[in-house]
């Protein structure tokens, strides 16, 4: 494998390049209108414009994706997440045009990608599953008797695909026909595939998550875990690594079976096997994502293991060259993804211009991002800018270099998630580690964040204060209108 070619965009592709280009490998990007002058373009060895900037017409186009390959002479094609990482039909063309798919194989994917196939795939392992409905559901009144036999509250969700579209929390009978109704049109306009199922709704769950590695030898592995609980719209937005709720024991047992679900399905790469946890520390399978994850670094953080590299030679059909027993926790590490958005007025999309963009740095600081002063932020993607990670050898630690990252990381143009991210780490819940997945619903408003900043406004103007009063008997006044106080002042 000499040249790869990176099918995506922004931080990851970028993330994915500084690996390939440590191991010797050149690589090639690809890019939209919108991206053209975006880093990842800049710092590949090649580059090929895919067309216009809505990734329908540009990132989600296999045949210009697959002819960019061909016309660069790549050997590879690493499809990082999102797009097209988890299209089965994606990973099939790849090797149909004799290039080699960094990732698992289209059959694994189209097993994991439907959530009733992978439940369906797991069943011979025992693995702990919440209890629903083992088919796809399209008869209301049907689904209705289901709910019933499991007990409300439920949850439906859509078959195929994530991100929290097809999801409806159903509290009670008089409700179910109505958001029933929502679900299978909400997955079949995300998705085109209206399936749903039911399952029993865990009221205080805990999202955890293990990473896995297998090769083409038979070898898997996992290296750990992480807790993802912190999210909004089901959509995380504060890692760490690792669950501050595990004991060993349970760790062992979650991460023996989350091998368990990777042999299920033949797999061969990096993937991630994702869990909920309730209040009892019981735990059930509930999906498993095909790909790199956008929380990856956190891992690598705490095992320093680069799982870029590990999804290269795993696919060059080399042997994992460590065992499970190698593997150990080695500090804490804690992720916030850095997005464009307002957590102020709903986290809604913040479109606009870098007008400041000021990297932080400092000891245990890792920043994955893709963008660059004064570039915009397209309207067309992920408004993700940046993941910031720190890493310390405890969790406070984590806790406090996050702080000051975020304290230190200047953005101006558009709003952004560190106020949230502040707000999160500053939390007696988020300290103590009494915390769930509805972190957001029960402890955030857009009020709370308006007072801290009132409040560090107010500190400022205090200190502001406190050194006029020390420094007013030394100042000068300007004794002539004309007088240049600027020139004064040097």
């Amino acid at each position: 494998m000499q040249k790869i070619l990176v099918a995506n965009r922004g931080e990851i592709a970028l993330r994915i390049m500084k690996t390939a280009r440590k191991m010797g490998i050149s690589t090639v990007a690809v890019f939209s209108d919108a991206d053209r002058d975006a880093p990842h373009v800049l710092f590949a060895d090649q580059s090929v414009g895919l067309g216009p900037a809505p990734a329908s017409q540009s990132y989600l186009q296999i045949p210009k994706i697959i002819d960019a390959a061909l016309a660069s002479g790549a050997d590879a094609i690493h499809p990082g997440y999102g797009f097209l990482s988890e299209n089965a039909r994606f990973a099939k063309a790849v090797a149909e045009a004799g290039l080699i798919f960094i990732g698992p194989s289209p059959e694994a994917i189209e097993t994991m990608g439907s959530k009733l196939a992978a439940k369906e795939a797991v069943k011979k392992y025992q693995i702990p599953l919440v209890p629903g409905t083992e088919e796809a559901i399209s008869d209301v009144a049907l689904a209705k008797l289901r709910a019933t036999e499991i007990g409300y509250p439920i949850l439906v969700k859509a078959s195929a695909g994530g991100g929290g579209k097809g999801m409806r929390v159903i509290a009670n009978p008089e409700e179910f026909e109505d958001q029933m109704a929502r679900a299978i049109s909400e997955a079949q306009a995300a998705f085109g595939d209206g399936a749903v199922f039911i399952e029993k709704y865990v009221a205080s769950p805990r999202h955890i998550e293990f990473q896995v590695l297998a090769d083409q030898h038979g070898k898997v592995l996992h290296l750990f875990e992480r807790e993802c609980s912190i999210q909004r719209r089901h959509q995380k937005v504060v890692e760490e690594a690792p669950a501050v709720v595990l004991t060993p024991e349970k760790r062992t047992a979650m991460g023996q079976d989350a091998v368990k679900v990777a042999m299920a399905c033949h797999y061969t790469g990096a993937g991630t096997v994702e869990f909920l946890l309730d209040e009892d520390l019981n735990y059930y399978f509930l999906e498993m994502n095909t790909r790199l994850q956008v929380e990856h670094p956190i891992t690598e953080m705490i095992t320093g293991v680069d799982l870029v590299e590990q999804q290269i030679r795993i696919a060059r059909g080399e042997k994992i060259a460590f065992e499970q027993a190698d593997l150990a926790i080695r500090g804490h590490a804690i992720e916030l993804r850095v997005y464009a958005e307002d957590p102020a007025n709903q986290f809604l999309p913040s479109v606009g211009t870098l007008q400041t963009y000021q990297r932080p740095e400092g000891e245990g600081i890792r920043l994955d991002d893709g963008y660059r002063e004064h570039m915009d932020i397209p309207i067309f993607y992920d408004p993700m800018i940046a993941k910031l990670i720190a890493y310390g050898k405890d969790r406070q630690e984590a806790i406090q270099r996050l702080l000051q990252a975020i304290q230190d990381y200047h953005i101006k143009g558009v709003a952004t998630t560190l106020p949230f991210g502040t707000f999160v780490l500053k939390h007696p819940a988020f300290l103590s580690g009494q915390f769930d997945t509805h972190f957001v619903q029960q402890h955030f408003s857009p009020e709370l964040l308006h007072a801290a900043s009132d409040e560090a406004a107010r500190a400022a103007a205090i200190g502001a204060l406190q050194w006029w009063l020390a420094q007013k008997d030394t100042l000068q006044p300007i004794r002539h209108a004309d007088q240049n106080w600027w020139e004064q002042r040097k």
